[in-house]
């Protein structure tokens, strides 16, 4: 467990951390004041993408407001529920039950096809199983909602074939 924690907390990682915490806090403002475009994000050491419609000030908006609510304790802004964690989460649990359930069996189609039961029903559980395994992932490893210094220093809106995309700077 020391390793890890000391990889969460090598600087590359917790930046990524902080940004992927504030970008989730960001998209959470956003859909509180029901904000009418679909939105994802993606972070990294730099800060974050948001891909959709919105307008760079009202981003920035949002992104203040999620900072200043992560420093105050809001914690809860930094899970989001259609974060990719949650999706590697399931895909992991669900794929390792599917392999579970197809051990054991011969090379033929018809021996396979005939596990095809077996295999929908224990993916079935996987995926039930997995579903609270995602926010907690992101809560002890993926995210880190204890942003420090981080603030946004610059949105910048880029459109790259047709797709509004801005780029959100951090420092800290």
């Amino acid at each position: 467990m020391q390793i890890i924690e000391q990889l969460k907390n090598w600087n590359p990682a917790l930046r990524v951390r902080r940004n992927h915490a504030l970008e989730h806090a960001t998209l959470q403002i956003l859909a509180e004041k029901k904000y009418p475009h679909r939105l994802s994000g993606l972070s990294d050491t730099r800060g974050f993408w948001v891909f959709g419609e919105i307008d760079p000030e009202r981003l920035i908006e949002a992104a203040d407001e999620a900072r200043k609510r992560l420093n105050n304790g809001e914690y809860n802004l930094a899970i989001h529920p259609n974060c990719g964690t949650n999706y590697v989460a399931a895909g992991f649990v669900g794929g390792f039950f599917a392999w579970l359930a197809m051990l054991g069996v011969k090379k033929t189609w018809g021996d396979r096809f005939d596990r095809l039961g077996n295999v929908i029903t224990l993916v079935t559980l996987g995926m039930i199983v997995a579903q609270p395994l995602g926010p907690k992932l992101q809560q002890a490893i993926t995210t880190e909602a204890r942003l420090g210094d981080l603030k946004v220093v610059e949105v910048r809106r880029v459109n790259e074939q047709g797709m509004p995309m801005h780029r959100v700077l951090t420092k800290g």
